[in-house]
């Protein structure tokens, strides 16, 4: 287990601790959603979320919902206590736990995004991308994990490099980007002075590479947004509900 997720548990421990949730039958139940469910009808059809690559996990906890993204799905269904149980070693477990995470701090409303953005969201929300990295005052944006409406944007107003998981994906050109593979993060990361990153990546662990010492780095996206709050990561995800 990397260094933030084990953070972002250990915080969370801290967080419910004064609540008797863990020896409560409380159920949480986590499933893959729809893509319908999860991102509704937008305009575009280049989603991940449309194209079957990732699909949103959703937990809910005492009335409350919080999402996930992820590429390995299932049901599950026990208490709160059994998911903090689970061994963090695949994607599956990791999107349980942290679509549950979201779920219980919605819950105790120490967030108020925990859902993902749907129909023309994603358009409406690129736009206050550039603002938002503006304050750092950076040159060149390295993009890990491939948002087609952020890159499009992004790629308008900063030099950009990008990489992403997706075999599909790699070699193409997006938003007149050439999309790289996920191997060259590195060289990605040593290039730019400001990383922006999915934040899938702390579900498939890989989080710990994208946070480096001397240059920013923002996280996009509902996934990561309990994370943030208890972590005090940059975050963007403007239109999350």
């Amino acid at each position: 287990m990397g260094k933030i997720l084990g953070d972002t548990i250990r915080r969370f421990r801290e967080i419910i601790a004064p609540y008797p949730y863990l020896d409560e039958p409380v159920s949480v139940i986590a499933r893959p959603l729809t893509a319908e469910e999860a991102i509704g009808r937008p305009e575009h059809d280049d989603y991940p979320l449309l194209k079957g690559k990732e699909r949103m996990m959703e937990a809910r906890f005492k009335g409350a919902a919080g999402q996930a993204y992820t590429d390995q799905v299932g049901n599950f269904e026990g208490t709160l206590g059994d998911v903090l149980g689970l061994s963090m070693d695949s994607n599956y477990h990791r999107a349980v736990l942290v679509a549950t995470i979201n779920a219980v701090l919605r819950q105790l409303k120490v967030i108020d995004k925990s859902c993902h953005c749907k129909d023309e969201d994603p358009v409406q929300c690129a736009p206050k991308l550039p603002p938002a990295l503006a304050a750092f005052s950076p040159e060149r944006v390295g993009m890990i994990g491939h948002q087609p409406r952020l890159l499009e944007i992004v790629s308008k107003n900063f030099q950009v490099r990008i990489c992403d998981r997706d075999p599909d994906q790699i070699s193409t050109k997006k938003s007149g980007v050439v999309v790289e593979p996920p191997e060259a993060y590195e060289d990605i990361v040593r290039w730019c002075d400001l990383v922006l990153a999915t934040g899938t990546t702390l579900v498939n662990d890989t989080i710990d590479a994208f946070v480096v010492k001397d240059k920013p780095t923002v996280f996009y996206g509902i996934t990561i947004s309990g994370a943030a709050k208890l972590l005090r990561l940059n975050h963007f995800c403007p239109l999350g509900r």
